[in-house]
């Protein structure tokens, strides 16, 4: 059986990377990156937006410890 999900990035079985490029993050690409996180067992991920003039501006980062804990981090 193949699996739905699909991460982009996983490095060292600690990090999922979402990579995108678009005009600007949405919440729902937050949600499948939370849903990779949870699905995966791993706590920190990143989502970064290529389409930008900073490289710096299209980067977010969150961290999932706990279901009811999230921290999120932009640019």
């Amino acid at each position: 059986m193949r699996s739905a999900i699909v991460i982009d990035m996983r490095i060292d079985q600690l990090v999922s990377v979402e990579n995108k490029t678009l005009e600007r993050i949405l919440p729902i690409h937050l949600a499948q990156l939370l849903t990779y996180l949870k699905l995966s067992g791993l706590s920190l991920g990143l989502i970064i937006n290529w389409n930008v003039m900073m490289l710096r501006e299209g980067i977010m980062r969150v961290v999932r410890n706990h279901p009811e804990e999230l921290e999120i981090e932009r640019g």
